[in-house]
C-alpha cells in the first residue's frame, strides 16, 4: 500500500534550514518506502528561517539592504518582496538575530533593534502595503525600543534630553512621536512565543537568560521596560503589555504594537493559513514533522508541537524526527512515533554531518513505521 506522507519539519537550528531538513527527510523516507507520494512542506513559527519558508509561499524574490545588527555592525541582510500584491517578508533574525552575534561576546544590555528599521524604510519605500514580519530568535531585549528611534520616535528623560540606550529608560519622561506613524496598510507579526512583557512570565525572566541576561540583571531589564510601557500607555491610551506575544523577542512583540500599529498572530497559525495546510492534512495518511530538539518547550505552542496536536486531532499518524528527544516527551504521547539522530550517533558529528545523518534517521523512521504499521 502507497501512502500520502507529508513532510512538515521546522529548521535544525544551527545545522539544517527548515527546508533542507523537509528535502533530505524526503530523500531518506523514499529511499525505503518507494511507492510512497511525498511531500516535502517546510515550516517555520516565526523564528529564524521565516523569510525562506514564508516567501517561498508567496513566491517572493530576495532583496539585500545594508544595515546594522543587534550590535550596531554593519551587515547587508535580506528580505522578501512580491510587486503584485505588494507584500513584503522581514526575518527580523536575519538582521537582529542571537545567531548573528559571536557566542558571548555582547551583552543584552548592548544590543538593540535599531537595524531593524532600515529593513521598514526599505520595504516602505518600495511600495509595500502589507508587511510579514517574523521576530523570533533574536538577540534583543530592549522592547523595541531601538527600531522606534530607527523610525523617528524620540524618547526623553526630565530635562528634555534624548534617550539613546534602553538601558537608560528608567529615566524616560516623555516619547515624540515621529510624522510618519502607519508604515503599511497592515503588519503583520508573527510570533512563536505568547508570553506578556513584563513579570515571572515575561520577556526578561524567561528568554533573557539564553540571550546573556543574568540573574541579577532581571531587576534593572524590568525597570526600564516597565517604564517604557507606562509611559506609552500613559501618552497614547495604549496597554498592551499584556497582550499574548508583547514579550516575544525581548519585547520586540510589545514595540511593534505600541509604535507600528501591529497586529500579532501566532507564527504557526500564520504557516497554516498561507500554506494551505489544512487543505493538506485532509489528503495525508501520514505527517512526519520535526526540528532540531523535540522537548517540552515543542508541546508549549511551538509549530512542531502544533502540528503534532492537530494530527492527533485529526487522526492522521505523525512521526517526530529530531536531533534529540527531551525527557518526558515521548510519555505525553502526542506523536505515534518519535526518532532521534542521538540514537544512531553522538550530537557532535550530528552537527558536523547533518543531511547525511537525518537522511539515514528518516530511512530508518520509514523502516520502523512500515514494520508497526503492517503495511
Amino acid at each position: 500500500m502507497s501512502f500520502k506522507v507529508l513532510i512538515v519539519p521546522d529548521k535544525f537550528k544551527g545545522t539544517l534550514t527548515a527546508r533542507a531538513a523537509a528535502r533530505t527527510i524526503a530523500k531518506g523516507w523514499s529511499k525505503v518506502r518507494t511507492s510512497d507520494s511525498v511531500h516535502p512542506c517546510p515550516m517555520s513559527d516565526g523564528g529564524d528561517g521565516f523569510g525562506e519558508v514564508i516567501s517561498a509561499l508567496f513566491g517572493a524574490k530576495v532583496q539585500m539592504t545594508k544595515t546594522v545588527d543587534a550590535a550596531h555592525r554593519t551587515i547587508t541582510a535580506h528580505w522578501w518582496w512580491e510587486p503584485r500584491k505588494k507584500i513584503a517578508i522581514i526575518e527580523s533574525a536575519s538582521v537582529i538575530g542571537l545567531a548573528k552575534l559571536p557566542p558571548g561576546r555582547f551583552h543584552p544590555f548592548e544590543l538593540d533593534t535599531l537595524g531593524l528599521a532600515t529593513m521598514v524604510r526599505a520595504a516602505a519605500a518600495k511600495g509595500a502595503k502589507r508587511c510579514l514580519i517574523g521576530i523570533g530568535g533574536s538577540a534583543t531585549n530592549d522592547g523595541g525600543f531601538g527600531l522606534a528611534r530607527g523610525l523617528g520616535w524620540e524618547f526623553l528623560d526630565a530635562a528634555g534630553d534624548s534617550i539613546e540606550r534602553w538601558t537608560q529608560l528608567h529615566r524616560l519622561v516623555r516619547v515624540r512621536s515621529p510624522r510618519e506613524i502607519h508604515w503599511f496598510d497592515e503588519t503583520l507579526v508573527a510570533v512563536d512565543v505568547r508570553n506578556p512583557l513584563l513579570g515571572p512570565r515575561g520577556a526578561s525572566r524567561i528568554y533573557g537568560p539564553q540571550k546573556g541576561l543574568r540573574k541579577e540583571d532581571f531587576k534593572a531589564s524590568e525597570r526600564c521596560l516597565r517604564r517604557l510601557a507606562r509611559v506609552v500607555k500613559k501618552q497614547f491610551a495604549t496597554d498592551v503589555v499584556r497582550m499574548p506575544g508583547a514579550g516575544a523577542a525581548g519585547g520586540l512583540g510589545f514595540g511593534l504594537l505600541a509604535f507600528m500599529g501591529a497586529r500579532l498572530e501566532p507564527g504557526f497559525d500564520l504557516f497554516v493559513r498561507y500554506s494551505k495546510l489544512e487543505q493538506q492534512l485532509k489528503t495525508a495518511d501520514l505527517v512526519v514533522t520535526g526540528e532540531g530538539s523535540i522537548d517540552k518547550s515543542t508541546l508549549m505552542g511551538k509549530g512542531v508541537g502544533q502540528l503534532a496536536k492537530r494530527c492527533r486531532k485529526l487522526k492522521i499518524p505523525c512521526l517526530g524526527i529530531a536531533g534529540m528527544i527531551g525527557a518526558g516527551v515521548g510519555e505525553r504521547r502526542v506523536f505515534n512515533q518519535l526518532h532521534a539522530l542521538t540514537d544512531f550517533t553522538t550530537l557532535s558529528e550530528a552537527k558536523a554531518r547533518p543531511a547525511f545523518w537525518l537522511e539515514r534517521l528518516a530511512s530508518e523512521s520509514a523502516k520502523q513505521f512500515l514494520e508497526t504499521s503492517q503495511v
